[in-house]
């Protein structure tokens, strides 16, 4: 018996890191990544986002509390051990040595078959987290950036690179997979998760390619009617021609070659939200996306944004608009604390800046500089201390305004 014996076709090559411009904005650059023991990473934004990335790629996200995650919220350990069933996924089919080769960037399973490295590039400001995998051995370049915007949730911006001298057909599935519905409570996510999938609805509208993660109905063990009203969203700008999946269900036809059928309606398994296209790249062209996924949206909400979706164009710039206001806001509220500093090495103003932004995400800043609403701070003392607030009533309502 001949046993096949796997050979990394991974280069050694150096960690190292480097501060670098992306579009007009300042990023840290980690070259080789792959080569350290993964490591977590937040990406915070200026209002209720909360997204946490291992190196590898897996993630957990969500907005204002575990209770309404759009990923599951677990601990560090299962979000690497489920990366490649949770969060982002993409597949590559090449034309190359006379047949289809299949690439997964950032499948660690697969590290054996290309020559390949990885790089992440994240913010100096803390929101933005951009994964790259170069694949020497194919010519191609894959990169996607997460960013978070107040107005649609969380943007995951991708691009395919074709780095050779000729053009290229490439078959193409992305997107992300375990989207969870609205309304699931976390403690039946982590403890009573194959209850959990029983209920869950994943809808498409054809039209716009927006689908639909919601519950059949709330969760309860009460005999009594329970509706759940609201549905997490996701949708994709940028591709055309492409079909769309709500499950995981075809990942292996796809490997296989087989032709992807578009997906409408699935009951009682995990979400996914997956986009199949085929694309033609120019020798050094690239084609871009978006795939764009928010929670706990009310039925409103969900009828004015597939009315949105009806001008591609139009949605894709306000997306851009949002994600980029975003910035300033975060970069205001940092500059209210001080967090911005002058300093001959790069690395020691970011770094100020960095432990600037995590006392702000725990301790707040001032609303109005040093100016204090009197009548807030009385009530206040009141709160703490109804003793104190007796004693001093007289002090506290003789205060000025401000």
């Amino acid at each position: 018996m001949v046993q096949a014996v796997r050979v990394s076709r991974s280069r050694e090559k150096a960690v190292t890191g480097e501060f670098v411009d992306i579009a007009g904005e300042r990023f840290y650059a980690i070259r080789n990544v792959d080569k350290m023991a993964p490591f977590f990473i937040s990406v915070v934004s200026n209002v209720d986002h909360w997204l946490f990335a291992l190196s590898t790629g897996g993630l957990t996200a969500g907005r204002v509390s575990p209770e309404t995650a759009l990923l599951p919220y677990t601990t560090v350990d299962k979000i690497l051990e489920s990366a490649e069933h949770v969060g982002a996924k993409t597949i590559v089919r090449v034309d190359a040595d006379g047949g289809k080769q299949v690439w997964e960037p950032f499948n660690r399973e697969q590290d054996w078959r290309y020559a390949i490295d990885r790089n992440i590039f994240k913010s100096v400001l803390g929101n933005k987290l951009c994964f790259e995998e170069i694949n020497h051995d194919l010519g191609f370049a894959f990169r996607y950036t997460w960013a978070t915007s107040e107005d649609f949730g969380f943007v995951r911006s991708c691009e395919l690179e074709n780095l050779g001298g000729h053009t290229a057909s490439v078959d193409l599935l992305d997107g992300l997979q375990n989207v969870l519905p609205a309304g699931l409570p976390r403690y039946t996510q982590a403890n009573s998760s194959n209850l959990a999938d029983a209920y869950k609805w994943t809808e498409l509208d054809e039209d716009t390619g927006l689908a639909f993660f919601a519950l059949y109905s709330a969760i309860s063990d009460r005999a009594e009617p329970c509706e759940s009203l609201k549905a997490n969203t996701a949708f994709c700008v940028g591709l055309e021609e492409r079909k769309t999946l709500i499950s995981s269900v075809q990942l292996g036809d796809f490997r296989n070659g087989e032709t992807m059928q578009q997906e409408s309606h699935k009951r009682g398994i995990r979400g996914a939200y997956l986009v199949s296209a085929t694309i033609e790249l120019a020798p050094r062209g690239a084609q871009k996306w978006q795939i764009v996924a928010d929670v706990e949206q009310s039925q409103s909400q969900v009828v004015a944004l597939r009315t949105r979706l009806q001008n591609p164009a139009e949605i894709a710039q306000a997306i851009a608009q949002s994600v980029d206001r975003g910035s300033d806001e975060l970069a205001r509220i940092m500059a209210s604390a001080d967090g911005f500093q002058a300093a001959a090495e790069e690395s020691v103003s970011v770094h100020h800046y960095a432990n600037v932004l995590f006392n702000t995400l725990r301790g707040g800043i001032f609303d109005d500089q040093y100016n204090l609403s009197a009548r807030d701070f009385a009530r206040t003392v009141e709160h703490f201390n109804r003793e104190v607030y007796r004693c001093n009533r007289a002090l506290l309502d003789g205060l000025p305004d401000t």
